[in-house]
């Protein structure tokens, strides 16, 4: 399994999902398709089917594209454009020798999935999980259609995948989002950490784990004494509310 990350728009992620054993690929959030399939291309791969974390076009886009007709397209609600597969929480598929459980992450937008994927085969990528908006390097989405209690479980729910997971998310928001960290939780090694890496370009080279998140977002650290210093304390659901209002509001 290998996961080939496929840069579009200004600050979006598209992403080809292949399975390295046969050389077919699935397109996660392929809006621009020319430039997915350029990619797939050059490493010699056939798309198969296009995997939509939500709804909106900067994901969503490219799938009304006729350039793989016969391909299956997997997402949340029936918002979603040329949906063929509608999938719900703890849903399963595969591709090839990968296989795909999705996992409902309603906040940014109630059609949020998030899909965990593994090798069946014992390979050597240690899982990832395609994270859409719900999800940033240090950081989470708006809550356009949902609220912090949405936004906390959808987390949290990503918080039980293993360590080693790698995310895989929608847009490259890493700097603005540590610059947040850095300004509610300074102190933090993992912020620090997460500094470094910027100034290594290694967080663009190499995506984070559900591990670095633990460590280091502010958003799935709601009980930690910064965080709760700084949105002045409260029920977790309301510390989310008020963490994504001063995020909101941040111009660091």
């Amino acid at each position: 399994m290998k996961v080939l990350p496929v840069p579009v728009r200004d600050d979006n992620y598209a992403y080809l999902l292949i399975d390295d054993t046969t050389n077919i690929a699935a397109a996660v959030d392929p809006y621009d398709v020319p430039k997915v399939r350029a990619a797939a291309d050059a490493a010699g791969v056939n798309i198969v089917a296009a995997i939509t974390t939500h709804h909106h076009f900067d994901h969503s886009g490219g799938n009304q594209a006729s350039a793989f007709p016969d391909a299956p397209i997997y997402g949340g609600s029936d918002k979603i454009p040329a949906l063929t597969k509608l999938v719900k929480d703890k849903d399963e598929f595969s591709i090839g020798d990968i296989s795909v459980r999705c996992l409902a992450t309603p906040c940014h937008t109630q059609d949020s999935i998030c899909y965990y994927v593994r090798s069946s085969t014992g390979a050597a990528h240690p899982g990832g999980v395609f994270t859409g908006d719900t999800l940033f390097v240090a950081g989470c989405g708006r809550f356009f259609e949902g609220t912090g209690a949405q936004m906390r479980a959808a987390l949290t729910y990503l918080a039980t995948l293993p360590a080693e997971t790698v995310v895989y998310d929608g847009h490259e928001y890493t700097k603005g989002s540590l610059a947040f960290a850095r300004h509610v939780d300074a102190a933090n090694p993992g912020v620090q950490r997460l500094d470094a890496l910027i100034k290594e370009d290694a967080a663009g080279r190499e995506r984070t784990t559900v591990g670095d998140e633990r460590e280091w977002n502010p958003f799935m650290r709601l009980d930690s004494e910064p965080v709760l210093k700084a949105t002045g304390g409260g029920e977790p659901d309301a510390v989310m509310d008020k963490l994504r209002e001063l995020k909101n509001n941040f111009r660091g």
